[in-house]
């Protein structure tokens, strides 16, 4: 059973491959958040898998809180996570082995792969070239195609990319960006927007409605900024930092 989350597609895409070549089940954190689905049960032996994307250095917190809520008939024999980012992990694995052990689970395997960057919601980041797009979903396909007999086989190993200042990461500006930088009150649509609707049908956690046509966010945000990538008219933006940098999203059209 896979366990995923995703916003622009990235994950997804990972999930789905991982799920048809260890044919496996796949569900979806939100969606399970939203119908109160903690309760599941593993057949004996049976992998659990973890799809995420990296914020800031480490798992989402919403999978996170997810894990905690979880709940299963027996201990996991196989637990492992597939974590997909811009650059790198910093301390993700240390992060998801201590969210496991209260809940008594062992990590067993972890791996990450770098994917076309979606966060740009801040000064400084940017979304990669078109060429370097191409180039991570090429590599991390076929990184795919080799870790899929390794979980097949339910190897132990860590593959992570942690980059330089793991702990600084990880452990400082991680815990900020979940306080301070998920505020959705600086998202606004501009003249621009063509009342589509589609910011509320690519938000994950069904944090928009359209009030007399505009999009209005409801506080319950985790910045994946699914909204800004996917409006057709890129009449969505975040504060001032989202200006001209472009859009991408997994499977979008160039």
């Amino acid at each position: 059973m896979i366990f995923y989350f995703s916003g622009c597609g990235n994950s997804r895409h990972v999930a789905e491959t991982l799920a048809t070549g260890l044919n496996d089940q796949l569900v979806f954190i939100p969606e399970a958040e939203r119908e109160n689905r903690y309760e599941y049960t593993l057949a004996e032996e049976e992998r659990l898998g973890f799809v995420f994307p990296i914020y800031s250095w480490a798992p989402p917190k919403l999978v996170l809180d997810f894990i905690g809520k979880m709940n299963l008939n027996a201990k996991p024999s196989y637990v492992y996570f597939v974590c997909t980012c811009g650059d790198n992990c910093g301390q993700t694995e240390k992060v998801f082995r201590q969210s496991l052990e209260p809940k008594g689970w062992e990590l067993a395997a972890c791996c990450s792969l770098q994917m076309p960057e979606t966060y740009i919601g801040m000064p400084g980041f940017k979304l990669d070239t078109k060429e370097n797009a191409q180039r991570k979903i090429a590599n991390a396909d076929a990184k795919i195609e080799t870790l899929l007999p390794r979980l097949l086989d339910k190897g132990h190993f860590s593959d992570m990319i942690v980059g330089g200042m793991a702990w600084l990461k990880s452990k400082l500006i991680n815990p900020g960006f979940n306080h301070f930088a998920t505020d959705d009150s600086k998202y606004r649509s501009t003249e621009q927007c063509i009342h589509c609707g589609r910011c509320v049908e690519v938000c994950p956690l069904k944090n928009i409605t359209l009030e007399e046509g505009r999009p209005l966010w409801h506080g319950h945000c985790t910045i994946c900024m699914a909204c800004y990538h996917h409006c057709p008219v890129n009449a969505i933006q975040y504060g001032k930092s989202t200006e001209g940098k472009g859009q991408y999203y997994f499977g979008i059209e160039s």
